[in-house]
């Protein structure tokens, strides 16, 4: 009997172990500047795109966050979208594209340690890479400038903003320059049994063209073990509030599968 309880009890603190690690890691995926290598697949699928909103773009995009180790006070969070595009009338004319689009690539310095206010931030580089497969796929402009994000995470909710500004430093002398502000404010909540409902938009201003493209995004996932391995896997809606021509219009759908690779 005794045996049998002692059992018992372990089971359930192993599973109670289990449970509070799958919740640590989902709190993690919130935070855009964790600790943890991480590789979401982020799949997009749009339309009503163009003057006459009859063009569509699925979407595809690689976004691995790496963190390496500064020193005992500072990590640097490597940050990469790689996107794959396959496109269709986008413009009059224009037809269909697919391959690669141009390259984002953040580095944030962030502190190791949480400060006292329990305040979560990072600050670096981001960069834009002209490797663009097509034409229409790529700016032909190389990029840079500022970016941040300043978080907070208490029992189960994470809230906070990440922004950046892009310059165009070098490129194509036959387009347009590149002068954009991206700002991300973010809301999630996550669930005991590791479920995470988030909510946020992803806002572009073009300063060149005085244009903002606003979709809202609200999405559901779930972290699961599939081999041993944590994989979060999930999916939502987005809604265009405003866009360019060039940009959809409408509802567009999401879909993610992030690998995990804690410590």
């Amino acid at each position: 009997m005794l045996a049998l309880l002692g059992l018992t009890l372990g089971l359930a603190s192993s599973q109670g172990q289990a449970a509070d690690n799958d919740l640590d890691l989902a709190n993690s995926l919130s935070n855009p500047v964790a600790a943890m290598i991480s590789v979401p697949l982020q799949f997009n699928y749009d339309a009503k795109i163009g003057p006459q909103r009859d063009g569509s773009r699925t979407q595809l995009n690689l976004q691995p966050v790496v963190p390496f180790t500064v020193n005992e006070n500072w990590n640097l969070i490597s940050r990469t979208i790689v996107p794959l595009v396959s496109q269709t009338d986008i413009s009059p004319g224009s037809g269909t594209q697919t391959g690669l689009g141009d390259i984002s690539q953040s580095l944030f310095f962030s502190p190791r340690q949480l400060s006292d206010d329990g305040v979560i931030w990072g600050a670096g580089p981001v960069f834009l890479l002209p490797t663009g497969s097509e034409p229409e796929l790529t700016a032909r402009k190389w990029g840079a400038g500022p970016s941040g994000v300043v978080l907070r995470q208490s029992h189960g909710w994470t809230y906070g903003i990440l922004a950046n500004h892009v310059w165009s430093v070098a490129g194509s002398q036959n387009r347009d320059g590149i002068s954009a502000t991206f700002v991300q404010p973010f809301l999630s909540f996550t669930t005991p049994d590791a479920w995470t409902y988030a909510i946020n938009t992803e806002s572009t201003y073009d300063w060149k063209h005085s244009q903002w493209s606003v979709p809202v995004n609200v999405n559901a996932s779930k972290l699961l073990k599939l081999g041993g391995m944590p994989v979060s896997i999930g999916g939502g809606l987005h809604y265009w509030v405003e866009s360019p021509d060039t940009a959809p219009h409408g509802w567009g759908v999401r879909t993610t599968i992030t690998l995990l690779f804690p410590n």
